[in-house]
């Protein structure tokens, strides 16, 4: 068992018999009253928010998560294929884990796993994807007088909103978190 002064932002702990991942961890004294922690916690398997205040020095059951960069190989089914690049044991990741930013993920990509007890808890892609745009409608010319942007789809499949120059075969830069344009890629 740890205690309050152990948590930190991101850490995984056991709440409620749940497995959470700290979100926000703050330090409150207020006024004459005692001094407490406010956390807000997100739970692993349902993605759920919840809040609670601990006393200081209270004991928490800190979980041992391990975090590993796996690359990407394949999807069968439901379940993305990844390999441990030491090992090169094939590891099935559950495509919920990563949410709606799985559309973004391309072969031999490297990802972030979670596990605990050799169970994947959370899974992330990297921050920022370099997607070449195998269609995209001809923009028209002159037509750049606003912010106009135009949809186009990405070798994965993803359908994200671009300005008028991106034409089909061109390779851009996409945040996954967001599904954002962020700009052509170089070279």
């Amino acid at each position: 068992m740890a205690s309050t002064s152990d948590v930190n932002v991101g850490s995984f702990i056991r709440f409620n018999g749940e497995l959470v991942q700290v979100v926000e961890w703050q330090h409150r004294t207020p006024g004459n009253l005692r001094a407490f922690y406010q956390a807000k916690m997100r739970n692993v398997k349902t993605g759920k928010y919840v809040e609670n205040r601990f006393r200081s020095g209270e004991s928490i059951d800190v979980a041992r998560v391990e975090v590993r960069e796996l690359q990407y190989l394949y999807k069968d089914g439901d379940s993305l294929v990844c390999m441990d690049q030491n090992t090169f044991d094939q590891i099935y990741i559950d495509v919920a884990l990563f949410g709606n930013t799985v559309q973004f993920l391309k072969e031999e990509m490297i990802v972030i796993v979670a596990f605990e007890s050799d169970m994947p808890v959370t899974a992330t892609p990297p921050s920022t994807v370099e997607l070449e745009v195998t269609y995209s409608e001809p923009g028209l010319k002159g037509d750049t007088a606003t912010n106009t942007l135009k949809p186009a789809t990405l070798e994965t499949g993803a359908v994200v909103n671009v300005p008028l120059f991106v034409n089909t075969g061109d390779t851009i830069k996409v945040d996954t978190a967001t599904g954002a344009y962020l700009e052509r890629a170089k070279g």
